[in-house]
């Protein structure tokens, strides 16, 4: 487990990360404001000379794209900053952008539906508008593509809305290449084409609007995730159970805080192992920008003592990580009088390297509340035990307690 340096050391280390992170997803969003509007005035400028309501409705689209995409690049750039008004940092001004992105698609759907719906009919000039829409066609798809992979690599919801905001530019834009196709033929099909246009950018903004939305409203991290932090945290030898766990995200990041029964009435062990637990979370799970572990003391009724042994039934071994077995003792806490006993065989007593800490890990996987030593000498074993506030008793002490 973590020393409390090394907790606060990861949860720098932690913000660092997420900082790093955004700095890179913010150099991506100002390359896509520039790509949004070169396709932006290409498609309108070819939509106008041709006369095809379908791609002077893809034209707007990426016009929006140019806002939203300018949004996601200051929701970036104010995601990094910080400001004591803000002690749970500005990560969800990356969900404000995503909002105001999905509302900009939205009212570019609703206008290229307007002018399906209302604009004149008239066969476009296929000579100017296909090889545009060919070309915005390939730069869109390919461009969402890169950016759908950087967003997710970031963790960044800005840059994932702006990537999918590309690829419904894609495949709005191939609509229009397919009806260009057809207007080829004489087949005018451009209304119908700005109308389905008009369907997959409503589509793709009303997806956006929606995760924007749960973001604000502090939605939980998802259930799988959430099962993984508490089998972590229920992993340690002291923590008799996780009794809460509060998580919420925050523009792609997450925020947890959890309450926890530990098995000590020490106020400093149980600060140490809060550290700990938060430094483990937050190493485990790099999303995770800030953790917050409370400890709540919990004592059981039953205490378990292990006991390195050379044989069931036999001596004390001196060396803890050479014992090929171990006697579990359970003991009443108020007669202390041994309830039951058991004999466990330690698998990796014969283990030629790093024996010590993978017996340690072993006995810990076990929850002990004591370790008997039949010496003082202190290995890696031991301090594994000791580091995680397991009580260490030397077998002379042992023996006095069982003869009181």
């Amino acid at each position: 487990m973590a020393s409390d340096f090394e907790a606060y050391k990861d949860e720098k280390d932690s913000v660092l990360t997420a900082t790093l992170e955004i700095r890179k997803a913010r150099k991506r969003a100002g390359f896509s404001v520039a790509l949004n509007l070169l396709l932006a005035v290409g498609k309108g400028i070819a939509g106008v000379m041709s006369g095809s309501s379908a791609l002077l409705g893809d034209a707007i689209h990426s016009g929006t794209d140019v806002i939203a995409s300018s949004a996601a690049l200051g929701g970036l750039w104010l995601a990094e900053r910080e400001h004591p008004s803000f002690p749970y940092g500005l990560y969800k001004a990356e969900t404000i952008a995503t909002l105001v992105t999905s509302l900009a698609i939205v009212f570019a759907g609703y206008e290229i539906a307007r002018r399906a719906i209302l604009g004149h009919v008239m066969l476009p000039q296929i000579s100017i508008a296909l090889p545009v829409a060919l070309i915005s066609l390939a730069i869109a798809l390919g461009f969402g593509l890169y950016q759908l992979r950087e967003g997710r690599r970031l963790h960044s919801p800005a840059l994932i809305a702006d990537a999918r905001d590309y690829l419904a530019d894609g495949m709005s834009t191939g609509v229009v290449v397919v009806s260009l196709v057809f207007a080829s033929f004489g087949l005018n099909l451009d209304r119908w084409a700005a109308g389905l246009v008009a369907v997959f950018v409503f589509w793709s903004g009303g997806r956006l609007l929606w995760r924007a939305v749960m973001d604000l409203m502090d939605e939980a991290i998802d259930r799988e995730t959430e099962r993984q932090i508490i089998e972590l945290v229920n992993s340690h030898p002291r923590v008799e159970r996780v009794e809460r766990c509060l998580s919420r995200t925050a523009g792609g990041r997450f925020i947890v805080d959890l309450d926890v029964a530990l098995r000590t009435h020490s106020h400093e062990l149980a600060d140490r192992i809060t550290h700990a637990l938060e430094a483990d979370i937050r190493r485990n799970f790099p999303r995770v920008v800030m953790s917050r572990v409370r400890a709540h003391s919990h004592q059981p009724k039953t205490i378990r003592r292990f006991t390195p042994v050379k044989a069931p039934g036999g001596d004390i071994e001196t060396h803890i990580a050479k014992a090929p077995w171990f006697l579990l003792e359970t003991i009443d806490r108020s007669s202390k009088k041994v309830t039951s006993q058991e004999f466990l065989k330690n698998p990796y007593w014969q283990e030629e390297h790093k024996r010590g800490f993978l017996v340690g890990r072993w006995l810990l996987g076990l929850k002990p509340d004591q370790v008997v030593l039949g010496e003082e000498k202190e290995g890696t074993a031991v301090a594994l035990l000791k580091e995680a506030g397991v009580e260490t008793i030397p077998a002379r002490s042992a023996a006095k307690r069982e003869e009181t």
